[in-house]
């Protein structure tokens, strides 16, 4: 049976869930989650106003519906222990599952709790079937799937004996998820360790284009709501709605439609109409699904969009009462007065009344049955069978809300899942692949100067002795054509691919090329480096969201390298701004988006998505001295002419001054 899994963001939008039709809901514990600004849950019961785990687990489960805690960040070295404490606490409330991104923070988990489920989070990029099946390999239970996949794209990745999840209604990224740095770029607050400000949603427009708007990088909202018996019929596990920073009115809206529909029944339409009233974006879009991915996708957030009063007051009429979905048996016997309540989980409660007062007339079996079936009040829905007894019906109703109070109670108790602190186990890179300057090209005209190591587009054969490829970040029902290339270019004398998304390690050791982790697998601290090499990397790019200092975990660890140069990319996009304002044939791969301060950001093509980079160069020859430590050097050449590129490859050899603009990225300042 298909899961409806909703967002709990606070105490009251729990209940909302809960009470619209939830099966399931999210919710985060401590800060390390993606929505470190929802009110979210506290660790410690009793300590302050702020609802606990524990409340909301025992409150859900007493009700029949699951709990998965978001642990759903990456996360630095001097914060994995307490990371592992908020994992710790879910297991001890006994929490259903954990929702993650960070590779390392799962594989220690994995090892102190391997019992608990763990889920891959939709930042785990994860839209093919060689990266479910690597992530079932892992161990993980079930994926979260990226929400920029076609039907066909979804449909591929079923039956891999991995239990699937996807995004059905609420707010799209316009990055794939997990491979935007557009907000730690540019102010400092990652959407990768829950702080995303959202620049994406303030005006940006496609240069040189007369007519555009500035919702380049706004999409509308997601909903998918015409489409339920599709994703059923594929066998997707959960359906998921989006809005952890959302009102509990929005939460029960989109639960109580999407309930509706996997019910078989048709939505009320005054709420069907105020879903759309609640919250949206100059409306809905589907063109993920349905793969038109064009300018009907772009929208922004206008006054119209916002709900009046009175759709609020009728969406909360449907959580102010208990949702009767608990099946129940009741059995009633005389002498003494006693009733039985039994759920189908196991929990039985007796009460009995031993004083209730006798009645010359018998109440009959099904006068009795009538009477303990009503239930309301109550999350529970009863079957109840009776003998005839001559007490009155006050007594009856009396040991009714006795048992069902007390089977209530019985439900809340939790079960903890085992946690049991081990010590890691290290994995460490082998030394030797890369080395020195590693320069990165997107054509071969570009190879000039002197590089140890270059990677080329996949397709293109250089005529240098050591080189590898870059598997492309989005590989959107292109995996088969891929995997070819890649064993092409192993054929040809490639040595190496550089991966950026876990579905690209399969293909490249099958392609007999040895994997590099790549700056968007997002290696941020020592537990994700050996989680690398225990995927068979054999050097690693750390992430660009680390300080210098930040980086010495790395130190005598393998090989291992950092992004050095180059425009960084700030965005993978599947639903091109370029492609949707001025179409594909007048872009020619490159173009140029222009935000409100009229700073220009390159687009570059890339396969079956694009890339926002940034607007100037990141640039460290300057301070070589700093960089010492690291076995390689990755510089990313996009639209340098070759006299560019030998130049920047002559100055990270012996230093050199900056360019009039570049910027030191975030190694200096950091993130939040």
């Amino acid at each position: 049976m298909t899961e409806l899994l909703a967002p709990a963001g606070s105490w009251d939008a729990m209940v909302a869930a809960v009470r619209a039709g939830a099966d399931a809901v999210y919710l985060g514990g401590g800060s390390f989650n993606a929505r470190r600004h929802a009110q979210n849950f506290s660790l410690q019961a009793n300590t302050d106003a702020t609802p606990s785990l524990q409340e909301a687990v025992a409150f859900c489960h007493a009700r029949g519906v699951k709990v998965y805690v978001t642990l759903n960040t990456l996360v630095l070295d001097r914060e994995l222990s307490d990371a592992l404490e908020v994992a710790k606490a879910a297991c001890h409330c006994g929490a259903d599952a954990l929702i993650l991104q960070d590779r390392g923070l799962a594989r220690r988990i994995h090892a102190c709790a391997p019992t608990m489920p763990l889920h891959a989070s939709t930042q785990m990029t994860c839209h093919t079937p060689s990266g479910v099946a690597q992530l079932r390999d892992l161990g993980f239970s079930r994926v979260v799937l990226a929400r920029e996949m076609t039907k066909d794209e979804i449909a591929a990745c079923a039956n891999l004996g991995c239990e699937l999840e996807v995004f059905v209604h609420g707010a799209l990224c316009m990055s794939v998820s997990g491979q935007c740095e557009l907000s730690a770029m540019l102010g400092g607050r990652s959407g990768n360790r829950g702080l995303c400000a959202q620049p994406c949603r303030l005006p940006f427009a496609v240069a040189h284009h007369p007519d555009a708007d500035e919702t380049a990088l706004s999409l509308k909202d997601n909903s998918l709501y015409g489409h339920i018996p599709e994703l059923t019929d594929m066998g997707i596990t959960s359906l998921k709605i989006e809005g952890r920073m959302k009102r509990p009115e929005y939460v029960a809206a989109a639960t109580a439609v999407l309930r509706d529909l996997l019910d078989g029944k048709k939505p009320d339409s005054q709420t069907l109409d105020d879903l759309r009233a609640v919250f949206s974006r100059t409306g809905f879009t589907d063109g993920y699904f349905t793969g038109m991915r064009d300018a009907d996708m772009f929208g922004k957030r206008r006054l119209e969009d916002i709900a009046p009063p009175s759709v609020l007051n009728r969406l909360a009429h449907l959580y102010t009462r208990e949702r009767q979905s608990v099946p129940v048996v009741l059995t009633l016997t005389a002498d003494p007065l006693t009733l039985i309540a039994q759920d189908r989980d196991g929990h039985a409660v007796t009460v009995t009344d031993p004083d209730a007062p006798a009645m010359e007339n018998t109440l009959t079996s099904d006068r009795l049955v009538m009477q303990l079936q009503k239930t309301g009040g109550t999350p529970f829905v009863a079957v109840a069978t009776a003998e005839p007894v001559a007490v009155p019906l006050s007594a009856v109703n009396a040991l009714r809300r006795r048992a069902l109070e007390a089977l209530l109670e019985a439900r809340t108790f939790v079960k903890p899942v085992r946690f049991e602190q081990v010590a890691s186990s290290p994995v460490v890179l082998p030394r030797g692949l890369l080395r020195g300057l590693v320069a990165r090209v997107e054509s071969l005209e570009q190879i000039r100067g002197n590089a140890d190591a270059w990677i080329v587009p996949l397709g293109k054969r250089p005529d240098v002795p050591h080189w590898g490829v870059e598997i492309p970040r989005g590989l959107f029902g292109r995996e088969a054509i891929v995997q070819k290339q890649l064993e092409r270019a192993a054929t040809d004398g490639a040595a190496f691919a550089v991966c950026n998304t876990v579905g690209a390690l399969p293909l490249a050791k099958v392609a007999g090329l040895a994997p590099v982790a790549g700056p968007f697998l997002h290696i941020l601290n020592t537990e994700s480096l050996f989680a690398a090499a225990e995927d068979g990397a054999k050097a690693a790019i750390l992430s660009f969201e680390l300080t210098f200092p930040q980086m010495r975990f790395a130190e005598e660890k393998g090989c291992v390298g950092i992004f050095a140069y180059g425009r960084q990319p700030l965005m993978l996009l599947r639903a091109c701004p370029v492609s949707a304002a001025v179409g594909c044939l007048s872009c020619g791969g490159s173009h140029v988006l222009i935000d409100r301060r009229g700073t220009e950001f390159p687009v570059r093509c890339a396969g079956e998505c694009s890339e926002l980079l940034n607007a100037v160069p990141l640039y460290l020859a300057d301070m070589l001295p700093a960089l010492s430590k690291h076995d390689f050097l990755y510089l990313h050449f996009t639209d340098e002419a070759p006299a560019r590129v030998s130049r920047v490859l002559d100055q990270y050899r012996s230093g050199g001054k900056p360019p009039a603009d570049f910027t030191r990225g975030l190694y200096k300042r950091g993130v939040l």
